[in-house]
């Protein structure tokens, strides 16, 4: 063989080990000339397992497995007569002290004055009376016409008198002035701590209700009817449609080629057709090794860094654990998210 040939097959084994090198180092379509970047993940969502905020026996189960919930929806209740009678009792105590209350404020009725005002001059009169019989039986005393006891009785009816008319005249004066202010300070603090009461009550009887804390699926009835509910024990496992991200990892090599807020694109095995639009959202700030459950063509013992980029899926194609292929273009125009996505979730994990 001449020397041209030999070169030129030498050249052409050097072009091949270059490829097989640029294939198996240059992952992410770097080799074949694209600055596209792809990752591979998995759909990840969030997910929340609501429970009671009191102790009790459950009633009833009111959705199954799958059922589509709105924020605020009731789930499940407690037994609730316990709580039921509390709040019946609390509210007629204090529905009681506001009674005392408003009594205080209103103050005496014209009645209550003029029945004391008449008290006290009944108490005049007789004290008048008294007070001219001890005239009379002192006259009597000093001419030696009647005796010592008689004028001596007739001091004592006429002392009785006084304080009788003084303790009619002090009554009238009261119920002239009304309450005192400091009748009136306890019992407004009665009305409030039974107004306190109620509130209590009234929580811990809305609290046999279990109401969905956020729109979702739900996924799993942990407990059932009977069953012995407590806070720390969920009733239900729901997931939240929003926000939807694929979780993937990028390697250190190409972590200066992106950014957060970048375009990107999602695709399926399922939908093979379908793209979904979507943004970074999230970058790790710590670096960790690739898990075992990501498919890249980068080595398992290669230093990567989580990513999440955000995914419009009006349609509720995607689902949780669904393998995903995510392709960034570092060279495009930042994504900002579409009008029908929920943006408010791209901050962070």
């Amino acid at each position: 063989m001449s020397l041209r040939p030999r070169i030129a097959l030498l050249v052409l084994l050097v072009l091949a080990l270059a490829g097989g090198i640029a294939w198996r180092f240059l992952p992410h379509g770097l080799a074949s000339g694209s600055a596209r970047l792809t990752l591979y993940g998995d759909i990840d969502i969030r997910e929340v397992r609501p429970a009671f905020n009191d102790s009790g026996h459950i009633a009833a189960m009111l959705v199954q497995e799958g059922a589509v919930v709105t924020r605020g929806q009731l789930l499940a209740t407690l037994d609730d007569t316990r709580y039921a009678a509390g709040l019946a009792q609390a509210k007629a105590q204090a529905e009681n002290q506001r009674q005392v209350l408003a009594g205080l404020l209103a103050g005496s009725r014209p009645e209550q004055i003029a029945q004391a005002k008449a008290a006290m001059d009944a108490q005049q009169v007789i004290y008048r009376n008294d007070a001219a019989n001890y005239r009379r039986a002192l006259a009597l005393a000093t001419a030696n016409a009647g005796t010592i006891r008689q004028r001596d009785d007739a001091k004592a009816a006429l002392d009785a008198a006084g304080q009788q008319y003084e303790a009619a005249r002090q009554a009238w004066i009261l119920a002239v002035k009304g309450p005192r202010a400091e009748d009136v300070a306890a019992a407004r603090a009665a009305w409030q701590a039974a107004e306190a009461a109620v509130v209590l009550a009234q929580r811990q009887f809305d609290d046999t209700r279990l109401h969905a804390p956020a729109d979702g699926v739900i996924e799993d009835r942990i407990l059932e009817p009977g069953d012995m509910a407590s806070p720390a024990t969920p009733v239900f496992t729901m997931a939240l449609p929003s926000p939807l991200w694929v979780r993937a990892y990028v390697p250190e090599s190409d972590l200066g080629r992106i950014r957060p807020g970048m375009a990107a694109e999602v695709s399926t095995d399922s939908y093979p057709a379908q793209v979904y639009h979507g943004w970074i959202g999230y970058l790790s700030p710590t670096a960790e090794f690739t898990p075992k459950t990501v498919e890249t063509p980068e080595l398992r013992t290669a230093l990567v860094y989580q990513l999440r980029v955000y995914v419009c899926d009006a349609r509720g194609e995607l689902r949780l654990g669904m393998p995903a292929t995510v392709r960034i273009d570092p060279a495009g125009p930042a994504g900002a998210p579409p009008a029908d996505c929920v943006p408010g979730h791209a901050a962070g994990p």
